[in-house]
């Protein structure tokens, strides 16, 4: 398994690495991004959850196959309702 992380920070990272190596790769939403995105929400910039998955989203379309985030109960909650 190759990690990348902040993984917000180098979705180019994890794409170059999809197409050039054979390793799983794992990306790691750091504390200090899941830390931005309730930052932001509870300012009232968007919606915490539509943000949440909207990174998350993006880190899986960048090529990530495992992806750790300090959301996973959140992400849990949202994909069970």
């Amino acid at each position: 398994i190759l990690m990348v992380k902040p993984a917000g920070s180098y979705l180019d990272i994890i794409s170059d690495f999809r197409n050039s190596c054979g390793l799983p790769i794992a990306a790691y939403q750091v504390s200090g991004e899941y830390a931005m995105l309730k930052s932001a929400a509870r300012d009232g910039v968007f919606d915490f959850e539509d943000a949440l998955m909207e990174t998350l989203v993006g880190i899986k379309r960048a090529g990530a196959n495992i992806i750790l985030t300090y959301g996973a109960l959140e992400v849990a909650k949202i994909l069970k309702s």
